[in-house]
């Protein structure tokens, strides 16, 4: 732009390579946040580069659909010097457990780990320790966690009068804060979270897929109906990610990504964080992009993210701010901190920016952020509204993914073990009274007479579970980030 005149000789454009360097899309309501997102994903999805975008409202899914001509719209593209041709681009949809229209999308308990499920229940630091030691016990037992019921079993038994060896012996578990735990996880499952875990779970790497004709398939997480439960569907998205994270290989950099990442409404991924999760998502946004895989977080300030994660966030493309509240211009003179040194008065820049436009700053190919351009972003080829919901229907019946992921398997793990094994258990013959003999130490007793736990490893049947599971007695499940399990493919 050049004093509120579009400049269509001066395009401004991300180079490929430089994607998997990470973003941030930010910008107050009604900037055009969500657009900009559209349109980097169609451009990438040209490039024949996979995409994964959170749709909060559901207004992304219009990507299915080709674009809807208008004088005005024509107006700007000509004014801009853009060549604009109503497209669809190639769209799969998922959805959490499958509530809403796409495939659902699953994890096991124990490939989602204890520190994302501590973020969803809103465990405190103590808690969450506690429900990693949980984890840390199901794990060494070969107890299989597939779902919320599975978790549940492995505490009754911890805090019963079978399981009170077991729980002495893990140190650092208290029965009250198992217990805390536990209610935890009745009320999540009683607000109907249960869907969202179990089997058959999602594999990610069929989120970086090319259609035939060359083009990047564009996977879309609809999020409407699970939208007022931000802290279930932000900690999703983070498993992905660490779950990309586990399996994909080192490629360093690359002439274009694997996938691009959007993670929209990113503030709510941060909120009541605890410390071992913001590392873990520092940890995960440093290391992944040498997977070849970009992140964008999507947010209304640049403040909304962790210093140390912003840092890394090579790519900024930033809407307007508005200074309304005290707050409001400490948020903005924050923000105009955050970019390169400019000829722009960036804080009266940011605060009139029309809708649409955006203040630019990108890595270069040789990795060097270019400078501050005041910029108007081209128009989505694609529909600016949501796909019909005949057309989603279509969509989702006729995806691979509804045959793969449509419907849930409910095998055999530690919830159906452990009642197994407590209805064999045979009752005590009834014996004629012998003299009492003498007390032995409470510690050689515990050692002599095994746990319910202890029977269950020991049982053919458990064995035979353990063979079909994949798992083997003895070895601890391995967790990377977020302590997620890998993947055993």
């Amino acid at each position: 732009m050049d004093e509120d005149t579009p400049r269509p000789d001066a395009p401004v454009r991300l180079p490929l390579a430089m994607m998997n360097r990470h973003g941030l899309v930010a910008g107050a309501t009604g900037t055009g946040k969500t657009k900009t997102l559209q349109l980097m994903a169609e451009q990438l999805s040209n490039q024949g580069v996979p995409v994964f975008i959170a749709d909060i409202k559901g207004d992304i899914s219009g990507l299915a659909t080709p674009g809807e001509s208008s004088e005005k719209l024509l107006d700007r593209t000509q004014g801009i010097g853009q060549q604009w041709t109503a497209t669809a681009y190639p769209t799969e949809f998922l959805t959490l457990g499958g509530r809403g229209k796409g495939a659902p999308v699953r994890a096991t308990m124990t490939s989602f780990g204890p520190t994302l499920l501590a973020k969803v229940l809103g465990l405190n630091d103590t808690q969450e320790s506690s429900l990693g030691l949980i984890f840390h016990y199901a794990d060494k037992r070969g107890l299989t966690l597939l779902d919320l019921k599975d978790l549940q079993a492995v505490i009754k038994h911890l805090v019963s009068d079978e399981g009170k060896a077991d729980l002495k012996e893990l140190g650092g578990l208290s029965s009250a804060t198992a217990g805390v735990i536990l209610r935890s996880l009745i009320t999540f499952s009683d607000q109907g979270a249960d869907v969202f875990f179990g089997e058959p779970e999602f594999d990610t790497a069929d989120l970086m897929r090319v259609a035939p004709d060359g083009k990047g398939v564009i996977t879309c997480l609809e999020l409407p109906q699970v939208q007022d439960r931000p802290e279930l569907f932000s900690t999703f998205l983070m498993w992905l990610l660490a779950d990309l994270f586990q399996d994909l290989p080192e490629v360093g950099d690359a002439e274009k990504p694997k996938l691009v990442f959007f993670f929209d409404e990113a503030h709510l991924l941060f909120k009541d964080a605890s410390k071992a999760f913001l590392s873990s998502i520092e940890q995960t946004v440093k290391l992944i992009r040498s997977k070849g895989v970009g992140i964008f977080f999507v947010t209304q300030t640049p403040k909304d993210v962790p210093e140390a994660v912003l840092a890394q966030l090579g790519n900024r493309v930033q809407h307007a701010l508005r200074a309304f509240t005290p707050d409001d211009q400490k948020a903005l003179t924050r923000t105009v901190r955050t970019f390169p040194t400019s000829e722009y008065d960036l804080e009266e820049l940011l605060t009139t920016l029309g809708t649409g436009e955006a203040v630019v700053t990108v890595l270069s190919e040789r990795g060097a952020p270019t400078p501050v351009a005041w910029t108007r972003m081209l128009a989505p080829t694609s529909l600016m509204a949501p796909s019909s919901e005949a057309t989603m229907d279509q969509l989702v019946s006729a995806s691979p993914f509804n045959a793969k992921y449509g419907a849930a398997v409910d095998r055999e793990s530690a919830y159906e073990m452990l009642n197994k094994r407590m209805e064999a258990a045979p009752e005590p013959a009834a014996a004629d009274p012998e003299p009492p003999a003498p007390a032995a130490p409470p510690a050689r007793r515990a050692e002599q007479e095994p746990g319910v736990v202890e029977q269950v490893v020991k049982s053919s049947a458990f064995k035979s579970m353990l063979r079909s599971a994949g798992t083997v007695i003895g070895r601890e499940i391995t967790r990377s980030l977020f302590g997620t399990a890998r993947r055993r493919r």
